[in-house]
């Protein structure tokens, strides 16, 4: 049975690099998330209250960026990024609430990104967001709620909409035997 409700879709793919500090490199990872987004990069910033002298780290100084898709958008660049990676995840990757994130080493193993000497090789961290119909009620303003046991994303679940929907490959023995005998009995 194929209900609407239990239907698992792409939320959202954030890129995010963290470079330390204000400066150069920071301005390199704001291009290179243009870049491969064709989006703007939005920088992240320490706390007000964050500081660590030994790191250079002030209140609001800005450590690095990210570039949030959603959408159909989200998901061709997700099928490019996977590729980065030789569509191969291991199942640590995923969390217990259907959630992953996963690393690129370089960014020119990204197909259609061509290497750019002004940026250097360096790479980035991809988070991908799971979520199902009616997921919304943890998020709106008046009268949120938790979301009920039942139609949270398991980590099984996010799994196997990943290996259907992106062709991806598990890196690892162990959730690949999970995967296929809960494929099997089902």
């Amino acid at each position: 049975m194929n209900e609407v409700m239990r239907q698992i879709k792409v939320s959202k793919v954030t890129l995010n690099m963290g470079v330390g500090g204000p400066g150069d490199k920071l301005e390199k990872a704001i291009k290179l998330l243009n870049q491969i987004s064709n989006k703007k990069p939005v920088q992240t910033k320490a706390g007000p209250r964050a500081r660590i002298p030994t790191w250079g780290v002030r209140p609001n100084i800005p450590l690095g960026c990210k570039v949030t898709l959603r959408g159909k958008e989200a998901e061709e660049l997700l099928k490019r990024l996977l590729v980065a990676v030789d569509n191969k995840l291991k199942g640590r990757k995923f969390d217990n609430f259907g959630n992953f994130s996963f690393g690129i080493e370089e960014y020119i193993n990204i197909p259609n990104v061509k290497y750019d000497p002004a940026i250097g090789v360096i790479g980035l961290e991809v988070a991908v967001t799971l979520e199902r119909p009616g997921f919304r009620v943890k998020r709106r303003k008046l009268r949120n709620t938790k979301i009920g046991k039942n139609h949270l994303i398991t980590k099984e679940e996010a799994i196997n909409f990943m290996i259907k929907n992106f062709d991806l490959k598990l890196g690892d023995e162990e959730w690949q035997q999970r995967i296929t005998k809960k494929n099997s009995n089902n």
